[in-house]
């Protein structure tokens, strides 16, 4: 058996693993025996010298069994899950999970915090006064057979490794390497025990995929891997070179997702939310093709059982439900600043990740996964790629609880919006759908 270190030596001179070199290494690494500094010089010989579909897929499959695997066997339907590559403004999660949840589709679903210019779906439903991202193994699975879903924070024994080995990447630069992605998302996905999975991968100036190409290379091999491990994975790819919706930042997210809910959101937000629900009700079995599974939302969102079942969920993990109802019950920062256009002219564009940066300058993002974030804190943009404003038109309002915070806020977001002189077309929303 090879020592770690010549472990190191193969991925280093590019050299192929075997599926039990991979499964050594990442029981090492989980059990302490491979020390970070070791992990850490093994990511970046994979990073620069890749891993083939066979070394993926161990990797994975790896992975997923580091830990507890979640058994979802005890409820009824088949159980889909989303998961989204990251984005600004990406609020989908808190829309889609109770909308697909009333057309019966079961949700269960374990997510993350935000980290630097993306937000995260656990800081954005803790902004909801009292709701409890943390439920015992036995309650969550109650919760999803009552309420039809429940969204808690990842067990600590669930996918252990992609945990560690996430951390070390965020800080070594090698996050952005298709196969280290592909083992982080579809481990914690097969680990969490869904049986299909609706990924949405974003493309943009505000996604770790930056071009069309890399998207598609990791669609195809996020799909490959999946199946492979025995679920069925469905891809979408969706423009991330401006932020979705309107809001960025946590209690401001959860009042555009009430908004949505009772079809009153932004046109780009409640569409990817159907498109993706629809995609989700055909993977659950309810529907059996996309446009009967759209027309089931829509009713949903008209008669008011999405919302219902938001409130429901809300309830169910300590939240205060009358939120769904009174969004002034959402914390909301006290200090206020309208941005305004300085020319008038065209929105030619934005630098996605910008808009992310000047939200986090707010107080709505953390640059360290220990640092606090204010749940009032973020923005709400006023334009869309296309419009037309003049000069004193409002661009995006701040919010912060401090306001010393909102200078730095207002240059950095003044910097990621592009006003031009012609007329532009809107970017589409789906690359791939």
């Amino acid at each position: 058996m090879k020592s770690l270190e010549e472990l190191i030596e193969v991925k280093r001179d590019g050299g192929t693993h075997t599926a039990d070199e991979l499964q050594r290494l990442v029981s090492a690494f989980v059990s302490g025996e491979m020390p970070d500094y070791q992990m850490a010089a093994w990511l970046m010989a994979a990073f620069i010298r890749g891993l083939d579909s066979a070394e993926t897929a161990a990797l994975t499959e790896a992975m997923a069994r580091s830990g507890r695997m979640v058994d979802l066997s005890s409820i009824p339907g088949v159980k889909v899950d989303k998961h989204s590559t990251g984005g600004v403004g990406d609020t989908t999660t808190l829309v889609l999970a109770p909308l697909v949840a009333s057309c019966g589709v079961p949700v269960a679903k374990m997510s993350g915090r935000g980290l630097g210019f993306t937000g995260g779906t656990l800081d954005k439903l803790e902004s909801i006064p009292g709701f409890t991202v943390t439920l015992e193994p036995d309650d969550f699975l109650s919760q999803v057979r009552d309420v039809g879903l429940a969204v808690i924070g990842q067990s600590p024994d669930v996918d252990p490794a992609d945990k560690k080995m996430y951390a070390l990447r965020d800080v070594t630069a090698t996050v952005p390497s298709i196969p280290l992605i592909v083992g982080s998302i579809i481990s914690k996905k097969v680990a969490g025990g869904a049986d299909a999975i609706v990924l949405d991968v974003k493309v943009g100036s505000g996604a770790f995929m930056k071009t069309e190409a890399d998207a598609r290379a990791l669609a195809a091999e996020l799909a490959r891997v999946g199946e492979l491990l025995g679920r069925t994975v469905v891809c979408i790819l969706t423009d991330m070179d401006q932020p979705l919706g309107r809001a960025v930042g946590n209690a401001l997210e959860v009042r555009e997702a009430i908004a949505t809910l009772k079809g009153e959101g932004p046109a780009d937000l409640t569409e990817l939310c159907l498109v993706l629900g629809a995609k989700m009700l055909v993977l659950g079995g309810i529907a059996e093709e996309e446009r009967e599974a759209r027309d089931l939302l829509l009713d949903s969102i008209a008669t008011g059982r999405a919302l219902d079942t938001f409130r429901a969920w809300v309830q169910a993990q300590g939240g205060d439900e009358r939120v769904a109802d009174d969004v002034s019950l959402l914390p909301i920062g006290a200090h206020t600043r309208a941005v305004a256009a300085e020319a008038a002219g065209w929105i030619a564009g934005f630098d996605a990740e910008g808009v992310g940066r000047a939200a986090m300058a707010t107080g709505a993002g953390r640059a360290r996964k220990e640092d606090d974030i204010d749940p009032s804190a973020g923005l709400e943009l006023e334009v869309k790629v296309g419009q037309r404003v003049e000069a004193g038109d409002t661009l995006a309002t701040l919010y912060a609880s401090d306001a010393a915070l909102l200078d730095e806020a207002e240059v950095r977001l003044r910097n990621a919006v592009r006003i031009g002189t012609e007329a532009v077309e809107p970017p589409p929303l789906f690359l791939e759908a």
